[in-house]
């Protein structure tokens, strides 16, 4: 998992000025505000980003086939928002406003930075966490879930409730929710140093 730093360091790095910078802060931003399944991100639609009231919401396809929904954290909200203008510019450049059944996780046309109508897979989120990791400067190993344990482990670290961590994301089991509560694994360096030896 990440630390909350190294998370917002991750981010923070994207260059969102283009449309793949977009795309790829508000795909890591909804596995980690959501602690979504790479697999229910990457089969969001355009339409799976809407308003509720007076929030943005997200709709998941989860395992079985189950929708799961969700308001937006405020930074979510932002990051998604900006990735749809991008998606709207796209689709108005091609003369048609954006479908609503477009793919919000397309992949990109090699290195043009123009993203097609084919939806990226969970072995493509990879690579590109690896490869924004790796850019960012981030030694730690991660993968597309790190972003669930990373956002579980924050919620509760904050005084967030282990069964409201246990609904958001989806979990049969409280039990298994807190497997990816990481708050004790951290050894600080100060304990470390009483090895006097």
């Amino acid at each position: 998992m990440l630390s909350a730093e190294e998370t917002r360091a991750l981010l923070d790095s994207i260059d969102a000025s283009g449309a793949v910078g977009k795309r790829d802060r508000a795909l890591i931003a909804v596995m980690t505000f959501t602690f979504a399944r790479v697999g229910a991100v990457v089969k969001m639609r355009a339409e799976d980003v809407y308003a509720q009231g007076r929030r943005t919401w997200v709709r998941l396809h989860e395992k079985g086939d189950k929708r799961h929904e969700m308001p937006c954290h405020h930074k979510l909200d932002a990051f998604l928002h900006d990735h749809l203008e991008a998606l709207r510019a796209a689709a108005a450049a091609a003369g048609a406003p954006l479908n609503p059944k477009a793919w919000l996780f397309p992949t990109a046309e090699g290195a043009s930075g123009r993203l097609t109508a084919r939806p990226m897979g969970q072995a493509d989120a990879y690579r590109m966490v690896r490869r924004r990791a790796a850019a960012a400067g981030i030694a730690t190993k991660i993968g597309c879930h790190t972003f669930r344990a990373t956002g579980i482990t924050e919620y509760l670290r904050n005084g967030g409730k282990l069964e409201v961590a246990q609904q958001m994301a989806n979990h049969e089991s409280a039990r298994t929710t807190g497997l990816y509560d990481r708050r004790h694994d951290q050894v600080s360096l100060d304990e470390v140093e009483r090895i006097l030896i």
